[in-house]
Formats: structure tokens, sequence, C-alpha cells
């Protein structure tokens, strides 16, 4: 039976089907499909270096893969090393903190008071009210911590396979694809698993440098103001941004927290409007020329696709929603019927402007033949 032949309300039933089908799998498969995803990514990023070790060094493929994942496991704990180091000396500025603190809640319930008629004693009744609420959960608390610890570990231990199977079993999983459709098919099949894996590895390639370059210039942004931690703050919004939009506004709140904490209350719009400015320069400079604007996701759908990957994987999906959606427009572009879709998904394309001038001064100058 030809699809293209049905009828547009059968196949639009089919499509919906699929997609709830589609989405209840994705959700159900969290546990394994999330860290299957982010190996598939880590593993083309790794890729020219396997291939680099195994043609020019002369490695076995199980050499080079294991290699690969040592240098992975090195970056990997370097930055929790990081992270740890920092977030220890952090704890040193918690006194500071809670003074300021204290004397920021302490101007705050004033205001309230005089504004809404609210006794500042019955302000610390609902304060009171609502810790003892979060204390009596202490059970509930310790049990998320401990389910965050247990998934955490288990998603690294899954996604350290997953990138091992990838990169060592790459040519079946290449030859698969290549195979499973029709023998008329398989070399136009083969270019466009060829441009795809290509084009993957420049997009993951260009978001570690374009979380490189964001990285630097929020470090060089707050070290100017004296924010304290300046390269903690630079490295985590460097991270964030991978998340277009929520990204930045998480990590803009998460500066402009700690630099009140540790400065001046002006320090805190200085480094507002400073990383308003890094964004602007990200979105507008870094990301066309580093990421590219073959790949690049509409404001729309990566809203959608930030909504929808966190109520599918939670905070793994956030991150890996705007790659999927890459690499599903990167396949929309290469396929005939498909490529429709794949405008849909990408930003709106320039008029040329020396075309249109020249079909206007052609019609000019027929007009005065006429």
């Amino acid at each position: 039976m030809n699809f293209l032949r049905l009828p547009f309300l059968v196949k639009l039933t089919l499509v919906v089907i699929s997609i709830i089908g589609l989405g209840y799998l994705l959700a159900l498969g969290q546990s394994i499909l999330a860290p299957f995803f982010l190996a598939f990514l880590m593993a083309m990023l790794f890729l020219p270096a396997a291939t680099f070790m195994e043609r020019r060094l002369r490695f076995p493929r199980s050499i080079s893969t294991m290699t690969s994942v040592f240098i992975m496991l090195a970056i990997l704990c370097g930055l929790i090393y990081f992270f740890g180091s920092q977030l220890s000396d952090f704890s040193k500025d918690l006194p500071h903190l809670r003074d300021q603190m204290t004397s920021v809640f302490g101007n705050l319930q004033h205001w309230i008071s005089k504004t809404f008629n609210v006794k500042i004693d019955e302000q610390l009744d609902y304060i009171n009210q609502g810790l003892n609420k979060l204390l009596s959960s202490s059970g509930v608390i310790l049990g998320f911590t401990f389910g965050i610890f247990s998934s955490g570990f288990g998603f690294i231990v899954f996604f350290t396979l997953f990138f091992i199977f990838i990169l060592n079993y790459r040519r079946i999983l290449n030859n698969f694809i290549v195979t499973v459709f029709n023998e008329k098919h398989k070399a136009s099949v083969q270019e466009v698993v060829t441009e795809i894996r290509v084009m993957t590895k420049k997009y993951i390639f260009g978001l570690c440098l374009q979380v490189l370059i964001v990285s630097i210039l929020c470090s060089v942004l707050l070290t100017i103001l004296g924010v304290k931690y300046a390269i903690l703050l630079a490295v985590l919004t460097g991270l964030l941004n991978v998340i277009p939009y929520l990204g930045i506004c998480i990590s803009l709140l998460i500066s402009c927290f700690i630099a009140f904490a540790t400065g001046t209350p002006s320090t805190c719009v200085y480094v507002a409007i400073g990383y308003i400015v890094v964004h602007i320069i990200d979105g507008n400079i870094v990301l066309p020329f580093v990421v590219g604007s073959k790949v690049k996701i509409n404001a729309l759908f990566s809203f959608i696709g930030i909504i929808l990957g966190e109520h599918l994987w939670g905070i793994a999906g956030m991150f890996l929603c705007i790659p999927a959606i890459a690499i599903i427009k990167i396949i929309f572009e290469r396929v005939e019927g498909l490529k429709p879709w794949s405008k849909l998904l990408g930003e709106e394309e320039k008029p040329n402007k020396k075309k249109k001038s020249y079909k206007i001064s052609k019609n000019i100058t027929l007009k005065e033949m006429d």
C-alpha cells in the first residue's frame, strides 16, 4: 500500500499515532536512551582521534577505543575536581553570605510590613511553618538525594559502556544502516550516512567550541568586575549555555546572586548588563560562525524542544534536545520529501537583495521597452 495515496485524514491519523507511540517509547526508555544518545554524540566527537590512532599509529580498534575512553574520563574527572575545589572554596564565604542575606531579609521584612501591613512576627510564623514542613519530610529529601546519586552513577556507567560499544562497533552499525535499505538505494544511503556523520561531528565540535568561547568571555567579564569565583561562574555559564535562552537566564541569576553575596548591589547590575552583551555576541557572532547556520534551530522549536526534553528525560533532556533537533534537521535536509520540515526547524532565510534589485530593475527596463 502506497502511503502517499492514502486519504489525508488517514495519513494524519497514522502520523499522530506514530508520534504518540514514539514519545511513549522515549519516556519509557529514559534510563537507556538518554545515556545512549549522549554516548553517540561523544563518539562522534572522539571519532577523528580514534581514526587517527588506528590509521596513523596502527593501534588496534580495541586499543584506540579504550584510549578514547580514558581521555574522556580524564576530562570528566578534571571537570568534577574543578567544580568540587571551587565549591569547597565557596563554602568559606558562607558566613559572609549569611550576614548579607540577613541584612537584605531584614530590609525586605520592614518593606513588607509597611506596604502590606503584615507584622514581622506573622512573617516569621509563616517562614517557621514552611521550615517545619520541609524538615518533617527529611526522609523524602534523603531518598530523593540518594535517588539522584544512584541514577547519576547508573547514567555514567551506561554512558561509558555505550561509548565503548559505539566506537568499537561503528563499522557494523554503519553497514547495518546501509544494507537495511534496498540494493538500488545503497549508494545514496551511504552518502547520506557519511554526510550526517560529518555534519554531526562538526556540529558537536562547534558546540564545544561555543562553550569554550562563552566561558572565556564571561571569565574576562567577571574578572574585570571583580566578582569572586569568576572562573567557576564562567565555566558554569558556558555549560548552561547549551540550553538556549533558559541556560543564560539561569546562569545570570546565579552570577548575580554570587556577585551580590560577595560584592555590592551595583556589581549585580553590571553583571546583568555584561551577560546580556555576551548573549548578544554569542547569538549573532559566535553561534553562526562556529556552529553554522545550516544546523541552527529557530527559537520556537528550541523552546518546544527544551520543554519536551525536560518532560521526557528531565535535566538530561534539556541538554540533549537541541543536538537531537539539529541531527533531525540534518536528516530532513538530505531526504527529498522532508526538506520543508528542515526549513521549518531552521532560521528564516534572508532574502537576497541583489537578486531582488535585479528583478526590479529588469521589470523597469521591460516596462520602459514596452
